[in-house]
């Protein structure tokens, strides 16, 4: 069955914007609005009549060296993590979070900022995990996410084929929720609509970024250990 032409135009106005300029900085529009994260369990508590989006997301990339040298990189996240987030926004928070600016998107005169608070959990046997921490600011009532990531290490190399480079494979599973309070003009729109739009929109938001951050880890690891 095809959308509606309604279905359409909403999926054609829910895509980012990467204009600076979608609204000023000094626009004091509340319109403009900033996302802020927390923990899972506070989701449905804090923001009871939020619209929730969920995205489930897996992703890989190979990196040319052994298991042991891919872990010294990656427990190094201080260098590496600003590096490859570039050009986003990136603020250290202790030895382990960041505060990160994911860039300006928009519809329907309705602009957010997404921003989210992660930490970097110390690698267990291999495993990387990557948590939500809270960032404060007065948009808390309006905008919350929960990001739960686990990353894992596989060498796929022969280790009794000496003629043939090692070679480490990168997997991680991401589980994102967004919960949303979104104001009375669209809530106007039917729920329908406006769920299936965002979660598109969110899919996009996180295969972008995903992909972005991939190629750049690559590059930057192989560039780091002259490969």
């Amino acid at each position: 069955m095809h959308s509606s032409k309604t279905q359409q135009d909403i999926e054609k106005q829910l895509v980012p914007c990467p204009e600076a300029g979608c609204i000023s900085q000094s626009d004091s529009s509340s319109r403009f609005v900033q996302f802020i994260s927390v923990t899972h369990p506070e989701l449905e508590a804090s923001l009871p009549q939020a619209l929730h989006f969920k995205h489930q997301f897996k992703g890989q990339m190979d990196l040319k060296a052994d298991k042991d040298t891919v872990m010294a990189y990656l427990d190094a996240h201080q260098g590496w993590f600003c590096r490859c987030a570039h050009p986003m926004k990136v603020e250290p928070v202790g030895s382990n979070g960041y505060i990160l600016s994911l860039g300006r998107y928009g519809s329907f005169g309705f602009e957010v900022e997404p921003q989210i608070g992660l930490e970097l959990l110390p690698q267990e046997e291999g495993v990387y995990r990557i948590t939500t921490i809270p960032v404060q600011n007065k948009f808390d009532h309006c905008y919350q996410v929960d990001f739960q990531a686990a990353m894992y290490l596989n060498e796929t190399s022969d280790p009794d084929d000496h003629s043939s480079p090692p070679q480490t494979s990168v997997e991680w599973d991401l589980a994102l929720d967004v919960a949303i309070v979104f104001p009375q003009f669209i809530l106007r729109l039917p729920r329908k609509m406006i769920q299936g739009a965002g979660d598109k929109l969110l899919q996009q938001i996180v295969r972008q970024i995903s992909q972005r951050l991939t190629k750049k880890v690559q590059n930057d690891f192989h560039a780091t250990h002259g490969i």
